[in-house]
Parts: structure tokens; C-alpha cells; sequence
């Protein structure tokens, strides 16, 4: 079953309406179907009107439970994976206005506690200088002042000891000249101070040695319930538990081969000196 993105938001719909549709076909009354799927009536009844999304593994448990045929499992499934997955395109972002997407951000991070950063090639503006930010917006037509003001109104939340935060940023990310030498020298000698942060833990992972895999993309992990995957075309959102535990696998091998407290500071110092001599 192939969904393209913009069925994504109508999927959510289709597999309520679906589930709802199996267990009429089999005869099977909402209190029956719980006490097989050893789940609350009222449970079945909220995934059936669409008030809540079935998880994976809950839509797999009641299709079993009716003894539907293993297509109809397949379909589903894939369905749910869908329904669990949003897209947001960069051209739409732009045209609501990217400063909705940072409140959108602050909302995350308002009712997230853990956060997880790996940054492929970029730094992340909630440790980016005004410079950088700038520097990373210059693509945008129009003024960027507000959008500007928005990411650094939401650093405040690094401050926030309630929070913790562990960002990895290879070491591409750490030398791409985004901007001029002494600008770049600027923005790491700000990583090194964000680092000393009781709450954060800053990483680099280090282009030497064996790194057994090799992420494609920037991605963030809020607690263990939601992943953003950042691409040069817009940003997917999954909340399938699955593919939070993926990120979460892959997070940990690369915090496995970090530099990490006073080897990534020592690491960053030395960019930041050889930015200067540039």
C-alpha cells in the first residue's frame, strides 16, 4: 500500500474508520473485541472514532483478535505507519511563516523533559550565535528579523534545569564554514561554554577511526515519544514507537564514538584557534 504525504493527515481517519469496519465484519460487538485485545472498551471505542491513534502494535493485536486474513494486516499496518508519520514540506513552512514552526518548536520543548540532537551538518540554533543564525536564513527572501528574534527567545530553555539535553554534532557540522573564519570562531567558542552546562551534554564525533554506521540526516528526539528528521526538503515527524527506538539505537552508537565534557571542549578550542589563524 503506497500513501504519498499529503494522504498522511487523511490516514489517521481511514484506519479508524477501518479497524471500526473489521470488527463489525466479524461479528464482534466493542466490549468483546477489548476483552480479546485485553484492552479497555473505552479504549476501542476512542481508536474508532478517531479521538485516539492506534499505535502499530495496537492495530496488529485487534486484527488478529478478529481473525483477519494477513493482507488486511499488511494493509493496516502499513496504514498506521502512515498515520503515525507527518511531513512538512519546506515550501508550506515558508509560506505559513517559519516563526510558526518556532513556536510549534517551543511547544515541544515546553512538554519534553529529554532531548536528543544529532546535527549532521549544521548547528542547531539553540546553540548558534545571532551571526550564524542569520547566516543560516540568508537563503530566505524578505526580512528574517523576527524569525531571527524567535530562535533566540527559545535558547532560554537551556537555562531550564528541569531539561536535559545531549546534542552530537559531527564533526562536519563543527567545521562547515557557514560563516567567516572569525564568526565560526565566535560559534564554537559558544559550544564550549554551552557545554559546561549542568544539564547539557555536548558531544563531537570525530571523522577518524570506525564508525560502524552512518546517519543520513539531522534528527532530534524528543524524550522517547516523537523524532524530527530534518532533510533539505522539509522535516518528517514519527511517532511510531518503532522508529523513535531506531533513532534512539542509532543515537546511542554515535554517542558511543563521541568526544565527549573536556576531549570535545579541547577539540573545539583547536577549531576554534585554527578558524583565528585563518
Amino acid at each position: 500500500m503506497t500513501l504519498h504525504p499529503e494522504q498522511m493527515g487523511q490516514s489517521k481517519q481511514d484506519l479508524a474508520a477501518m479497524l471500526k469496519d473489521v470488527r463489525k465484519r466479524a461479528g464482534l460487538s466493542g466490549d468483546r473485541l477489548a476483552k480479546r485485545c485485553n484492552m479497555s472498551q473505552s479504549k476501542i471505542s476512542r481508536i474508532e472514532n478517531g479521538k485516539v491513534l492506534a499505535s502499530i502494535i495496537d492495530v496488529e493485536r485487534i486484527l488478529r483478535a478478529t481473525d483477519a486474513p494477513q493482507e488486511l494486516i499488511d494493509e493496516a499496518t502499513a496504514l498506521a505507519r502512515t498515520a503515525h508519520t507527518e511531513w512538512q514540506d519546506l515550501r508550506s513552512l515558508r509560506r505559513r511563516g517559519l516563526h510558526q514552526k518556532q513556536q510549534e518548536l517551543a511547544g515541544l520543548e515546553s512538554s519534553s523533559s529529554e532531548f536528543r540532537y544529532f546535527l549532521l551538518s549544521m548547528i542547531t540554533g539553540l546553540l548558534s550565535t545571532p551571526e550564524y543564525i542569520k547566516a543560516s536564513l540568508s537563503h530566505l527572501q524578505g526580512d528574517q528579523s523576527r524569525l531571527i528574534t524567535k530562535k533566540l527567545d527559545r535558547q532560554e530553555i537551556l537555562y531550564d534545569t528541569t531539561k536535559k539535553f545531549t546534542f552530537l554534532l559531527s564533526e562536519l557540522a563543527v567545521k562547515w564554514p557557514l560563516v567567516p573564519a572569525p564568526a565560526m570562531a565566535m560559534q564554537l567558542d559558544r559550544l564550549v561554554s554551552v557545554s559546561r552546562l549542568p544539564n547539557v551534554k555536548l558531544g563531537v564525533v570525530p571523522a577518524r577511526g570506525h564508525i560502524p554506521v552512518a546517519p543520513m540526516d539531522t534528527f532530534t528526539i524528543y524524550d522517547t515519544t516523537l523524532t524530527t528528521v530534518e532533510t533539505t526538503a522539509g522535516i518528517l515527524v514519527l511517532r511510531d514507537s518503532r522508529d523513535v527506538a531506531a533513532h534512539l539505537e542509532l543515537f546511542s552508537v554515535m554517542e558511543r564514538h563521541a568526544l565527549l565534557g573536556d576531549d570535545a571542549r579541547t577539540f573545539l578550542r583547536e577549531c576554534a584557534d585554527a578558524a583565528r589563524d585563518l
